[in-house]
């Protein structure tokens, strides 16, 4: 079936680097934009172009062009496999670690979809916050870990929301082994010298970091 060994261990090196570069672990955003902006390198310009993005499709679309010269039948077939893979395994791989070989706050899952905060103002200068967050722990060991919130876009004519709520942060979590939680958060801000606040609402899709030791996760 393979004719061309060495086109076909040249597509496999271009798909796999494929898939690292949207491997969405440990942090929320894919591995490869975790690396560049580690390196000080930016992840879009200006203009709005995705730079991770456009050089993980190039290895693809060059992965997909270099298998099907490699092989010499079923050309549409592996194509059609190569594609699924492409936009499925990155997901199934680092669901399989955390549920299997991960530990500590690795073995920890977030639901960012299932976890909301919401936010009254009790008087002039004191806001109220209170974020209910799912997480659930892989591992048969118990976590331990501390939360902080941040603000996806953050910038400067932006009204804070999220990170509001680090005025008493970090909040401590426990899970135990194989336990699925929803942690409550609750707490009083003072905001009479925050210029740009909200006042009250609700916001879902909660952006946090969590913390054990020097170990961290963006998610």
């Amino acid at each position: 079936m393979i004719k061309n060994k060495k086109l076909y261990n040249l597509a496999l090196i271009l798909f796999i680097a494929a898939i690292a570069l949207n491997f969405p672990f440990p942090h929320e955003n894919p591995y490869g934009e975790t690396v560049v902006s580690v390196l000080n390198i930016p992840v879009q310009s200006v203009n709005g172009w995705h730079y991770v993005g456009m050089a993980s499709l190039a290895l693809l679309i060059s992965a997909i062009y270099f298998l099907s010269k490699s092989v010499n039948k079923f050309h549409g077939r592996v194509v059609l496999i190569a594609i699924i893979l492409a936009l499925f395994a990155p997901s199934i791989i680092a669901s399989s670690f955390q549920k299997t070989i991960a530990s500590g706050i690795y073995a920890v899952s977030y639901e960012r979809d299932e976890s909301s905060c919401h936010f009254d103002m009790n008087d002039e200068s004191t806001l109220s916050g209170e974020c209910e967050l799912l997480f659930e722990n892989h591992s048969r060991e118990d976590v331990q870990f501390n939360i902080e919130f941040y603000d996806k876009y953050s910038f400067e004519d932006d009204v804070r929301m999220v990170s509001l709520m680090n005025n008493h942060a970090p909040y401590v979590v426990n899970l135990k082994g194989n336990e699925r939680k929803t942690v409550k958060i609750a707490t009083d801000i003072d905001v009479s010298n925050i210029e740009n606040h909200v006042e009250s609402g609700s916001s879902t899709f909660i952006n946090i970091i969590i913390k054990s030791g020097e170990k961290s996760r963006k998610l």
